[in-house]
């Protein structure tokens, strides 16, 4: 399987059959959602000022110098199985430079890829200890997905400003301008783990594995008592239950994390893996990282938008059912509003009844389908 392709100087071939995707571009797992959220993040007022600021002062240096003084740097000497994940991972996405991978000692489980000039991969012990070895080489394969796509430079960022808005909390406005593009780099790095997520999946080609990683960092390590269906259910259950209370108290939810909610990044990636775009990938069908260069900006928007607009079709949440109901005109929606909250729960509408219905009762006839078709 080898093609010369090498690391460090020593030629390496992952340490089992998996497809290699030679010259692969990060366009081929992104999720449309986080190409759109770093375009509006890159939209939001100041936020070109405050990057180019940053990208000067932030102490990256300190922070090379940080965890190699106080973690252990992964390779054939210390964590040597993680040293043949990384270069696997490197090997199969084709990134030519194998970043460099500490682990931490931090009994909560995470990984973090950060940097501006070049990425760093961090691991904490308790993600080490928590994975078998197919899960944690999905993680490993994740973190250099984040690497390719160049998302270190904003998780630095981002990790920064969280700080900073921290510290200045009592000056009057500054921390409101601070969090308002903290809260712009939150919404995008949530989408930008949906993408990491396909990257991993990529990596280590095993979706089992991938779904009881994800599994674990959610209900730690008790695989015996769980189930990969009833956590998929989960999911279902979270997008389509409750009212329009309870989609307002979602968004409440997540604003504040950096990584969405395990049982939606698990549902996303399988329905992922079942779709055509990953088979074609997987048979060799994929955008080149030579052709970047020739991608038309608008195209990507466009996609981005498609998606969005399929999302909110085929979405049961009660809250994008309101507004697919606003575009479609649904004529039994005055009377919800007047029901209050409890009106839209996820119960199908009732048809509109008697002689005084005029004819935009009718509206929800044309309404587009909520399958995404």
């Amino acid at each position: 399987m080898s093609d010369g392709h090498e690391h460090n100087g020593h030629e390496h071939v992952p340490s089992r059959q998996r497809r290699r995707f030679p010259g692969i571009s990060s366009r081929t797992y992104e999720h449309p959602a986080d190409r759109s959220a770093l375009v509006a993040l890159r939209k939001l007022s100041g936020f070109d000022t405050v990057f180019k600021a940053l990208s000067g002062l932030l102490p990256e240096r300190s922070l090379r110098l940080l965890f190699l003084s106080d973690s252990v740097r992964v390779s054939d000497q210390q964590f040597a199985h993680l040293n043949v994940m990384l270069r696997d991972a490197c090997y199969i996405l084709d990134l030519e430079k194998v970043p460099p991978m500490y682990v931490n000692q931090d009994p909560q489980p995470n990984a973090m890829c950060i940097g501006l000039d070049e990425p760093i991969i961090v691991v904490t012990t308790g993600l080490v200890e928590l994975l078998d070895e197919e899960e944690m080489r999905a993680v490993v394969g994740h973190e250099v997905g984040h690497a390719l796509s160049g998302h270190s430079v904003y998780r630095t960022i981002l990790l920064f400003l969280t700080s900073l808005a921290v510290r200045v909390a009592w000056i009057p406005l500054g921390n409101l301008a601070i969090m308002a593009i903290v809260t712009g780099l939150r919404e995008w790095f949530r989408k930008s783990e949906l993408s990491a997520d396909r990257a991993g999946l990529l990596v280590g080609q095993d979706l089992q594995a991938s779904m009881r990683g994800l599994m674990k960092i959610a209900g730690g390590n008790h695989l015996h008592e769980m189930n990969v269906d009833a956590f998929l259910a989960q999911a279902e259950e979270y997008e389509a239950g409750g009212d329009l209370r309870d989609s307002v108290l979602k968004i409440l939810n997540v604003l504040p994390r950096s990584h969405p909610f395990t049982t939606v990044r698990a549902a996303e990636l399988k329905k992922w893996a079942e779709s055509r775009d990953y088979q074609r990938i997987m048979d060799g069908h994929y955008p080149r990282r030579d052709e970047d260069k020739d991608t038309s900006v608008r195209d990507s928007w466009r996609e981005s938008a498609n998606h969005y607009s399929t999302h909110v079709k085929s979405s049961k949440d009660p809250l994008m059912k309101l507004v697919t109901d606003l575009a479609g005109g649904a004529g039994d929606l005055g009377d919800r509003v007047r029901r209050g909250f409890g009106g839209f729960t996820n119960a199908s509408p009732k048809p509109p009844q008697g002689p005084e219905t005029g004819p935009s009762d009718s509206a929800g006839d044309d309404q587009p389908p909520r399958d995404g078709s």
